[in-house]
């Protein structure tokens, strides 16, 4: 086979990809089924002319488009490395195992594609040398699956932990078989020569076409400039997929965190790293065992604090860090910089000490520097905020505006880049992703679905439901959406704005419906949806994390009932920092942010149901403020046009 061609003279990648996509061209010739979309070639089109001119593109393809093949053609063809990320790990899978594949076939090219992962999706070689000589020390089970692990170590090339077949994505022990890029000792740890993320980093330099998720992208880049952090290569042309998830993904790896489970796991490795002292090793790992000790006592005297302050006003889980609070958290910090700063010295005097020993320390810096800027609470481009979630509890400080991070630090100084995913326009302007990405200058291009929703959907808007916001919205929802599944015959993905409600409505429905009914929460996500697909007639009760970037195609899902608008809550501390930055500047955040993000997120949810030409389904949003208040019609402009209806009896009729 060919390798991929070398740089595409000027002007000539756009009639390449033309040929590509034509009705007798090569995809025509290898894909059985092969469909001529006007929309993709529009889109692929863009995508090539870009990658010749430069700049940014902003592109909206709607649902059934073709979107993946349509930017992964230009990029094998421009003879340049392509960086492509997705927001999920499902589409990452499907680039790199299904679509680049095909194509390759289809252009009789050999592609050079690389698949790359967070470095905790690897085996660290040398954490697992450490925890195989205490390996008696383990629990049964941890033997058991230390056991499994060290069988698959032995003959895997790429340390991926997805090769572990029913390895739990929860497993604790996994945490000491991988690294973050904080544990990562780089070039000088002593298995570094085999270690599974050089590996990984080495082909992908090797490669045309490196496929990345959006989490890696961004901690990819926070770590830049550091020595060994980063593991991407570079690349002067980009793509960035599913681009709506891109805001919250930076906000996430952007921001200051301070956590038990970070502490933890310091004092954990300092623990284990106690031994490479050499000489005098015993008095050395007593004094570095009573210097962590003290790390970790006063690290939990500021998160209990931390949480009495939570339960102060009205018993949230996430709260904003006012000058208040910090002050009567000042002296429980000042404790636990302290006792880092101990620790600091301590190492610092120990003179030649090994390398994981001098991570230990470069950890304890960073720790205590993250600390002392979230306590102070006064740095006005974050907003700083106490968070508790189960026995984990955190101090965090989260960008408040990532614009200009987005342009720095994601974008930066590529010659093109490519942002496209089905949801980027709200009433057919990009207006609001543009200004939220600071991509106000970039070109835009708007590909509509192909689909014909007035056909193949009905969209369900009650208009007898109570406010939602009143004690007896979930009672009315309850008994809807029991109506709604008869008539469906189950077949459906029921999506709340929130768990309290998700709640409610399951009782109910569990007393009324024979219906088999899944609930988020009672397993992983993969197997919820596993057993959904392998259910006849069965339905998904679920919350944020099912609105977006899951796919069942065909009669399997043929309902999606939304019980609320879903407006992001002004009591969490990142929305009502936002909101308060807008008013500072004199906008309007309802219509501006409020509104915007809603819409977005109302076109994820109800964009599971229609997947291909064949489905056919109801939406249904039982929330009464889409027809009764006046930014209502704003949603409306921004969905599908479908067939609308308030009556029981349509909706029985559709599926007849």
């Amino acid at each position: 086979m060919p390798e991929v061609p070398s740089v595409s003279p000027p002007g000539t990648l756009g009639p390449r990809v033309d040929e590509v996509f034509a009705d007798d061209g090569p995809l025509a010739q290898v894909f059985d089924g092969y469909e001529a979309r006007a929309g993709q070639r529009r889109l692929a089109r863009a995508v090539a002319d870009l990658f010749e001119r430069g700049g940014q593109l902003l592109a909206e393809a709607g649902t059934g488009i073709g979107k993946t093949l349509a930017y992964l053609v230009p990029a094998v063809l421009s003879g340049r490395r392509v960086l492509v990320s997705t927001g999920t790990r499902n589409l990452q899978d499907q680039v790199f195992y299904k679509d680049l594949p095909g194509l390759a076939r289809a252009l009789g090219l050999e592609v050079r594609a690389a698949y790359m992962k967070g470095r905790t999706n690897y085996l660290c070689l040398h954490r697992f040398d450490r925890l195989a000589e205490a390996e008696a020390g383990l629990p049964p089970a941890d033997r058991a699956w230390l056991d499994a692990i060290t069988e698959w170590a032995a003959a895997t090339d790429t340390g991926d932990r997805a090769e572990v077949a029913d390895l739990p994505d929860d497993l604790p022990l996994w945490r000491d078989l991988s690294a973050t890029s904080e544990q990562c000792l780089g070039r000088d740890c002593p298995r570094y020569a085999d270690c599974f993320v050089t590996r990984m980093r080495d082909r992908a330099a090797a490669a045309d076409l490196v496929i990345v998720n959006h989490h890696l992208l961004c901690a990819d880049a926070a770590v830049r400039q550091g020595a060994f952090g980063e593991v991407i290569p570079e690349g002067d042309l980009a793509v960035i997929d599913e681009a709506h998830q891109l805001e919250d993904v930076v906000t996430q790896y952007f921001g200051l965190s301070l956590s038990t489970h970070r502490v933890d796991e310091l004092v954990r490795d300092a623990g284990a790293a106690a031994g490479e002292f050499g000489a005098d090793a015993g008095r050395r790992a007593v004094a570095l065992a009573r210097a962590t000790s003290d790390v970790q006592q006063a690290a939990r005297r500021l998160f209990d604090a931390a949480r009495l302050e939570l339960r102060r006003p009205e018993g949230s889980d996430r709260a904003r860090l006012t000058p208040e609070m910090a002050s009567r958290l000042h002296d429980v910090g000042l404790a636990f910089t302290g006792a880092l700063e101990a620790l600091i010295g301590l190492l610092a005097a120990t003179g030649e000490r090994p390398e994981s020993l001098s991570a230990i320390a470069t950890r304890a810096e960073a720790l205590r520097e993250d600390a002392r800027i979230i306590l102070a609470a006064d740095d006005p481009r974050f907003v700083h905020f106490v968070e508790s979630r189960g026995r984990m509890a955190f101090l965090r400080a989260a960008p408040i505006d990532v614009s200009g991070i987005i342009q720095d630090a994601i974008i930066g100084n590529r010659f093109a880049t490519v942002l496209t995913s089905a949801t980027l326009t709200v009433e057919h302007s990009f207006d609001y992703v543009a200004g939220r990405l600071g991509l106000a200058a970039a070109e835009t291009l708007r590909v509509p679905s192909e689909f014909d929703y007035r056909s193949q959907a009905l969209l369900y808007l009650p208009t007898e439901m109570p406010d939602p916001r009143s004690a007896d919205f979930n009672a009315a929802a309850a008994w809807t959406i029991g109506e709604l599944l008869d008539r469906t015959r189950g077949r459906a993905f029921v999506l709340f704005t929130s768990y309290a409600a998700l709640r409610e409505v399951h009782a109910r429905l569990e007393a009324r419906t024979g219906w088999p009914l899944f609930v988020q929460g009672s397993a992983p996500r993969t197997a919820l949806l596993r057993d959904f697909r392998a259910t006849p007639n069965a339905v998904l009760l679920a919350t944020s994390s099912f609105w977006q970037g899951v796919d069942v195609a065909g009669e399997a899902l043929s309902c999606v009932i939304v019980d609320r608008l879903p407006f992001l809550s002004p009591a969490d501390p990142l929305v009502a920092a936002r909101i308060a930055a807008i008013e500072a500047r004199g906008g309007q955040p309802f219509h501006e942010y409020q509104v915007p993000t809603a819409t977005l997120m109302l076109l994820q949810g109800l964009g599971r149901l229609i997947r291909t030409r064949r489905d056919r389904g109801l939406l249904a949003v039982l929330d009464p403020r889409l027809t009764r208040m006046g930014y209502g019609r704003r949603f409306m402009a921004s969905l599908p046009d479908t067939r609308v209806t308030d009556d029981l009896n349509d909706v029985e009729r559709f599926f007849l």
